[in-house]
């Protein structure tokens, strides 16, 4: 492939790190590094297929690695960038950022250019075709079971837990063309990808590619991931920011009583009473015509086949019913791998670095695999958003060889543990967030440096974090001379909420 030059007229010229960095959008300029050449953004995002918030997030930064990533047919868009390139890094400065690991990036390149020698990126359409047809075939034993066996409880309720079952499993699969994972071009994913999320679930795939690419661009990243948006309005997330909020003295929520009403505007609620509504607003407010048109057939169809079974309040009944079913399965599945993990601003950090301590894995069996659709393998799939997910488990064994080289933690559990540290981590950064805002000492310490003997520590027992923006936040309590000691020499409160393992810091 010939080289890539300039746009006509242009000059090829050379930049900084530092310039690129400066031109992250908050001047309304926007440039970008993919294999050293540096692209300006500031006009394309509007017209970007992806969506203009996931390539303005890497605006200023380095997006080699979720270029790679994210696209299939990388030629044919690298036509396309002809006329954004402005230059490149001037020969002296290095391929990456200070922030990003060098070893680390480079050994992860290595491992891609194994997988795809593997052949992992290719999919098996027989499984695709496979699992579409138990789709289908549930759907039809939804109705029948109303048809045969009548519209009384039982039968009613069984109907309503075949098509949740439906719903979920579609929402699985078209996550599969969504990321462009089952035919080797871009048309055909997006056709199904249409088909499923239109007419199977009513829902527009245009507002699951805004949602979903910005979350696999900077999962966790606050502002960026907008999976992590009811921080701060609904729920204080991660320790960090949690803490953050609390010295802030903001409070839109009892956050200290988040891992109690998280069961009752959490998993119940989000599809039926905000996702229904919304994706229809969405559609219209930015003129998605195309997929208004695949979710009404949705609609219609479902209400054609149910109605003269249920009649009108019935299919209501039986509607709500799927969705909030459906809604629990969802949000448990979604969020196991991601709330109990680091959430933080961006600190543009290398892709492994930033997919590793955003997710993590629940072990592998077949029932988790189908319940989850495969996402049990979090890591694998965002490390490697395109491969068919029937090639995860293969490539897992070769990410933890990575992780266990670079001393990354490569977390897996059992699926009910997964579950249960959803509500923890929301126990704790509600603690947190208390702890920060009632306490009488709330002063950020100077530096990077943790407190410790020698350095005016208060006597008793506090805990320290160190904050996204520099220093230690310090949370006094009330120790006892009895108290172990931590790292720092302060003593410590043994069992409860006062002892935390933090990210970025400790607890005494």
């Amino acid at each position: 492939m010939a080289p890539e030059t300039p746009a006509q007229g242009q000059t090829l010229r050379y930049f900084t790190w530092d310039e690129v960095a400066q031109r992250s959008g908050r001047e309304k300029e926007r440039w970008l590094v993919i294999e050293r050449k540096v692209y300006n953004i500031s006009e394309f995002t509007r017209r970007h297929p992806g969506g203009s918030r996931v390539i303005s997030h890497y605006a200023g930064q380095d997006a080699t690695d979720p270029f790679v990533a994210f696209h299939i047919n990388k030629g044919l868009v690298r036509k396309y960038m002809n006329s954004l390139l402005i230059g490149e890094l001037s020969p002296e400065q290095p391929s990456f950022e200070p922030t990003k690991n060098k070893e680390l990036t480079d050994e992860f390149r290595e491992l891609r250019a194994t997988v795809e020698r593997m052949g992992l990126m290719k999919a098996n359409h027989g499984f695709f075709l496979l699992y579409l047809l138990h789709i289908l075939l549930l759907d039809v034993a939804a109705w029948l079971t109303l048809w045969v066996f009548g519209t009384s409880f039982v039968p009613f309720v069984l109907c309503a837990v075949l098509l949740s079952t439906v719903q979920a499993q579609a929402g699985w699969l078209q996550h599969d063309f969504g990321h462009l994972s089952v035919f080797s071009t871009s048309t055909w994913n997006h056709l199904l990808h249409h088909f499923v999320i239109g007419h199977l679930k009513g829902a527009p795939a245009s507002w699951w590619n805004h949602m979903h690419f910005q979350h696999h661009a900077k999962p966790n990243c606050f502002r960026k991931d907008p999976d992590i948006n009811m921080h701060p309005f609904f729920f204080a997330l991660g320790k960090i920011l949690s803490v953050e909020l609390g010295k802030q003295k903001k409070k839109y929520m009892p956050y200290n009583h988040q891992h109690k009403y998280f069961f009752l505007i959490g998993p119940p609620a989000l599809l039926p009473l905000y996702f229904q509504w919304y994706i229809f607003y969405f559609v219209v407010q930015r003129k998605k015509w195309v997929d208004l048109a695949w979710m009404i057939t949705f609609y219609v169809r479902i209400f054609l086949t149910y109605v003269p079974l249920l009649g009108v309040k019935g299919f209501l009944g039986l509607f709500f019913m799927v969705r909030f079913l459906e809604s629990n399965w969802f949000v448990w599945v979604t969020q196991m791998n991601h709330i109990p993990m680091h959430i933080d601003r961006d600190q543009n950090r290398d892709w492994v670095s930033t997919q590793l301590q955003a997710t993590c894995n629940v072990h592998k069996s077949a029932f988790n695999d189908w319940f989850s659709g495969h996402l049990n393998f979090q890591i694998e799939h965002h490390l490697f958003p395109t491969m068919p997910r029937h090639n995860y488990h293969k490539v897992a064994p070769l990410v933890q060889s990575l992780c266990a080289k670079h001393g990354i933690e490569y977390q897996s559990k059992p699926l009910l543990s997964a579950f249960a540290d959803i509500v923890h981590s929301l126990k704790e950064s509600g603690q947190l967030w208390l702890d920060a805002t009632f306490t009488n000492n709330q002063q950020p310490l100077p530096g990077r440096e943790a407190p410790g003997p020698g350095r005016g520590e208060p006597e008793g027992q506090c805990h320290y974090i160190l904050l996204s923006g520099g220093g230690w936040f310090e949370i006094k309590g009330s120790g006892s001379d009895s108290s172990p000691l931590s790292p720092s020499g302060l003593p410590c409160k043994q069992g409860g909420d006062t002892q935390r393992s933090l990210e970025k810091g400790f607890s005494c």
